[in-house]
């Protein structure tokens, strides 16, 4: 028996296994086999099929696992959020085009009016009149055009961000030992503030953090240090400190899957323009959008004074706070 294993599909989590055996009767029958799979973790939504045919003497095992949704299910996510965020855009959408119809179709009607009118000599005192009202349906054709265009443009823009935030809604954190949550379990609970560097940026980053912890704590801000070059940060809490325990709660976040991460990240920074060496910080709303980001360090004394809390006689009043959206 023979055990072939294939190569991984490059942005694909499909391994294709090829196992080879003598061409038997009664290949597997009452017989158990065990197969034991090594290789990179593998995330949420773990799928097997195993085809045989009885005359050849090929077997093919296909896996594949996948940490998020396919992107036709981040797309109608994402229309959802944009029609809840924009309830009256499809009906300003509607009337630009009904205007744009009715304008052209008058444009038509004066058109051949105005046609009519240059070979009849008769009807000449009536041109400057014709060619008034079909100036005034290409003006109006070409103003809600635009319009319409504009619309579909911040339709479009603000659909392709809503499905990126849904992709890192789904990416995976580490809370403790046992618990693995998605980030979308954190919408209406934390502000997450992701600092994506090297190793030294995320130790700085740690040390900046320290004379704000509980400020930022009482705003619901929680860290997610994402190191890009593979080393481990000194994030180191003296056990004495009163504030150890607070400390650790505000970097007690980590992320899973990191090959996932990179690819959110990278995109994040090919859009804005950034080289894909940079550190970076990005700053969440409560909702889960984007509110902030920049290059370094994040400015915590700028967080603690534009975010309000989450706790006390404000509590949701001011949930809406949070800054503008990028």
């Amino acid at each position: 028996m023979a055990l072939t294993f294939g190569s991984l599909t490059p942005n694909s989590n499909t391994l294709c296994l090829t196992l080879t055996t003598p061409p038997l009767n009664n290949l597997i029958t009452n017989h158990r086999t065990n197969f034991v799979f090594c290789g990179r973790s593998v995330s949420y939504g773990h799928s097997l099929s195993y085809s045989h045919q009885r005359a050849s003497s090929f077997a093919t095992i296909v896996c594949s696992a996948a940490n998020k949704p396919s992107p036709s299910e981040i797309s109608s996510t994402a229309k959802i959020r944009s029609e809840v965020l924009s309830p009256f855009r499809s009906v300003r959408m509607f009337f630009y085009i009904a205007f744009v119809a009715s304008g052209a179709l008058g444009g038509f009607i004066a058109l051949t009016q105005l046609i009519g009118a240059l070979a009849n000599s008769s009807r000449a005192s009536e041109i400057p009149e014709i060619a008034k009202g079909l100036g005034i349906d290409i003006a109006a054709v070409s103003l809600f055009a635009f319009l319409y265009f504009r619309e579909n443009k911040a339709k479009n823009a603000q659909v392709a961000r809503l499905s990126r935030e849904e992709i890192l809604s789904n990416l995976k954190l580490r809370v403790d030992e046992k618990k693995i949550i998605p980030v979308s379990s954190l919408r209406g609970i934390a502000r997450l503030v992701i600092c994506a560097g090297p190793a030294s940026f995320i130790t700085e980053s740690f040390k900046r953090s320290e004379p704000f912890t509980e400020s930022l704590l009482d705003r619901g801000v929680l860290v997610v240090p994402f190191v890009t070059d593979g080393n481990s940060p000194a994030l180191e809490i003296d056990e004495t400190e009163e504030l150890a325990s607070r400390r650790k709660r505000l970097w007690q976040l980590a992320p899973v899957y990191i090959t996932e991460w990179s690819k959110w990240l990278d995109e994040q920074k090919r859009l804005a323009g950034v080289s894909s060496d940079s550190p970076v910080y990005l700053s969440l709303r409560l909702d889960g959008r984007v509110r902030g980001s920049g290059v370094g360090y994040p400015p915590w004394n700028a967080l603690v004074a534009q975010l309000p809390q989450v706790k006390g006689i404000w509590t949701g009043l001011l949930d809406g706070m949070d800054g503008r959206v990028l």
